[in-house]
């Protein structure tokens, strides 16, 4: 009977359920997602180029923080849960109802929800993990070719996470209503909230919120070298200024508000004004911890689709674009692709102990280089110069080892020589052609296979030729697609989380404010005004935390200028993305809340 009663308060409630579950989807399918891309062998090892211990930080980082995420947000799913159902468990247990079959009951709704909900987001998962990583590769450019859409591992330890989570808040659930009294239950939503008046401490942390906020930022700013005093320092300053910003700060510019007669008694402005600053109040934690998350999420995909801009730097660090030492056919076949900017050839004579070059050729084309500048705290440039034919055969000098290395030569030691002379020298007749081209990133297939058909021919010349710029260029641009791929990743994980997670808290009080809405339907009030007023609310609970993320990424790229030439290029593109999911759940949430509380 009991389970015939739940059911049919279940399919009552299908709407409600149906959000919930398709929510629970959407956090097991997220975590699926990052969770695949983490422990991506294949993507690791191969997409990835970059230190096995920096992979292990970044991603051990990312999953901790995901699986707080994906905790908090199943917590307030839960309570959603829980304030659906609490009046009917109150109601069954007036109607006799034993504890322990309300509590069996309660404890095979939570967990079977979660499983089913789990299981379904992992089996989505793979699809959406499948298209999303095709558009983020194809639209960005990038070069992912080892990226695994289905790993059991990734679905075993989804499975644990969220079936962990779902048990504990199955017994929590038990624990909750078992041992409420049945008064409590009927009339959990019409528990009042204590506000504390002491309006002169408010003001003191509301100004001490944003000067921590204020340090932070300033923090932020200071040089690289600093690192790690920059970074546990911003972290305390902009929690707690976050923090004491929504604890005080709005509250006080709510009650400025209020103060103004004209503005609050407008149409039920003065009725919003009160429930927003109960909300604030009651949801400063939360809204704090959002904005915050925010702020990584948007540096995340900022930060991640700049590493990008890296590409550009593999290209101009080094001066020429390919070197050719072999005349074979293929090599031929190759350079003829080529829309050459220069060509230079050296040809030289090489002995045992020996490299002797002809002098004339290096006075006619002399070798050229670049040269890194460092200016002050701001990214480094790279400027184009000549090399001293003098250098080039003194063994102190960097020509010398420039020179040497082009040629493979190792500590040879360098002799320039007229023609003439080179002629009468015994040893190994070579020559070392270097090429520059007028777009790189066009001709870089061709010049990747032309250093490629060399070294297959003449395995020796992989010493000179795997340090060219085809080889450079092609070992930075997989590390810049893995890290843009995982930030892309990682952010999209951080906004659709905790949106929906802002979505359940608000959706959770929503039983308790259906009253407040019943009673000025009853006074008068159109419901087109309290829909206004409903639009308002839950907008500027959306709208504060932000706001204040976006200003904590506006100041927090500043860190990023060492290791990035722009790190503000393409800011458009994840706040775009951030805008248009924002408001998809910002509407999603106004409208479900429509439905619970303007429900006649």
């Amino acid at each position: 009977m009991i389970w015939k009663l739940s059911l049919t308060g279940i399919k009552s409630r299908l709407k409600d359920y149906t959000v919930l579950f398709s929510g629970l989807v959407v956090a097991s399918m997220i975590f699926y997602m990052f969770l695949s891309l983490a422990i991506n062998p294949g993507f690791m090892s191969k997409d990835v180029n970059a230190p096995g211990q920096y992979l292990s930080f970044i991603f051990g980082f990312g999953i901790v923080l995901l699986a707080i995420i994906t905790f908090v947000y199943l917590v307030y799913a839960n309570s959603f849960l829980l304030s659906m159902r609490q009046h009917d468990y109150g109601m069954f247990m007036m109607l006799g109802a034993k504890s322990s079959e309300i509590g069996l009951l309660i404890f095979c709704e939570t967990l079977m929800t979660g499983i089913l909900a789990t299981v379904l987001g992992i089996v989505i998962g793979f699809g959406l993990t499948a298209i999303v990583s095709k558009l983020v590769i194809s639209s960005l450019g990038l070069q992912i070719t080892h990226f695994q859409i289905i790993l059991p591992n990734a679905i075993i330890w989804t499975l644990i996470l969220f079936v962990a989570i779902f048990f504990l808040a199955a017994l929590r659930n038990v624990h909750k209503l078992v041992r409420s009294k049945v008064i409590d239950l009927l009339h959990e939503d019409q528990k009042p909230i204590k506000l504390s008046r002491k309006n002169g401490l408010r003001v003191v942390e509301a100004i001490l919120g944003l000067a921590l906020l204020a340090a932070g930022y300033y923090i932020m700013g200071m040089p690289a070298s600093a690192i790690f005093f920059i970074i546990p320092a911003a972290l305390v300053t902009i929690v707690a200024g976050s923090y004491f910003t929504f604890d005080s700060f709005f509250t006080l510019i709510i009650n400025l508000f209020l103060k103004k007669k004209g503005f609050a008694y407008h149409g039920i402005r003065v009725f919003t004004l009160g429930q927003l600053k109960f909300r604030i109040r009651d949801y400063t934690r939360i809204l704090s911890v959002i904005s915050l998350l925010f702020a990584l999420a948007l540096g995340a995909i900022t930060v991640g689709l700049n590493f990008n801009s890296l590409k550009d730097q593999a290209v101009k660090s080094s001066y020429y674009d390919a070197t050719v030492m072999q005349n074979s056919p293929a090599v031929k076949k190759n350079m003829a692709k080529l829309d050459l900017k220069s060509k230079a050839t050296y040809h030289y004579v090489e002995n045992q102990k020996d490299l002797y070059f002809n002098q004339a050729e290096l006075e006619k084309s002399p070798l050229k280089d670049i040269k890194f500048i460092q200016h002050g705290n701001n990214f480094p440039t790279y400027k184009p110069y000549t090399v001293k034919t003098k250098d080039l055969t003194n063994p102190n000098r960097y020509g010398n080892m420039l020179l040497g290395t082009m040629v493979g030569a190792g500590k040879k030691k360098i002799n320039l020589v007229s023609a003439d002379k080179l002629k009468t020298i015994k040893g190994q007749k070579k020559f070392v052609t270097l090429l520059t081209v007028k777009d790189f990133a066009k001709d870089y297939p061709t010049l990747m296979k032309l250093e490629k058909v060399q070294i297959a021919a003449n395995p020796a010349m992989a010493s000179a030729l795997t340090g060219t710029k085809p080889f450079s260029y092609q070992m930075m641009l997989g590390f810049c697609s893995g890290f843009a791929f995982m930030g892309f990743f990682l952010g999209i994980a951080f906004l659709t989380m905790l949106a929906s997670t802002l979505m359940f808290k608000v959706l959770s009080g929503a039983a308790s404010d259906k009253v407040h809405y019943e009673m000025l339907y009853k006074i008068g009030s159109r419901e087109k005004v309290l829909k206004k007023s409903i639009r308002s609310e839950i907008g500027v609970l959306f709208l504060l935390p932000s706001v204040l993320g976006v200003i904590d990424v506006l100041f927090g790229l500043r860190l990023f200028k060492a290791l990035l030439p722009k790190p503000y290029m393409g800011i458009w593109l994840p706040f775009l993305i951030f805008i248009v999911l924002y408001f998809v759940y910002y509407a999603v949430t106004v409208k479900l809340y429509k439905n619970i509380v303007l429900k006649r």
